[in-house]
């Protein structure tokens, strides 16, 4: 089955991909999934650049910022398929950025 990993964390940690990319704990992290074949996809999200479109009665509502109530923010998302939900969760807990964020595992309605 396949799973979305959402990567939330706060503002003080929006490094570029490249930066985060050279970082030992998560190169060991990405070395892991892909040598078990988990790995479909992923991709670093510009954290503060978020545009929410809605329509509401006909109506286009346009809005900046993730989320008014909250300063966390969806930083990337890896696609994984594990073979069970207790496989995503042992890999959403080694990401590196779930000791400081949160990472949030979804099934994909598929």
């Amino acid at each position: 089955m396949r799973y979305v990993l959402l990567i939330w964390h706060g503002e003080e940690h929006s490094e570029p991909p490249e930066e985060i990319g050279a970082w030992p704990e998560h190169q060991a992290w990405l070395a892991d999934l892909e040598t078990r074949g988990l790995r479909q996809g992923g991709a670093r999200l510009r954290p503060a650049a978020t545009t929410k479109v809605q329509v509401r009665d006909g109506e286009i509502l346009v809005s900046d910022g993730p989320y008014a109530e909250t300063k966390d923010l969806i930083g990337g998302f890896v696609l994984i398929d594990c073979e069970h939900l207790d496989e995503a969760l042992e890999v959403a807990a080694g990401h590196p950025f779930a000791k400081f964020g949160t990472v949030e595992v979804r099934p994909v309605w598929e």
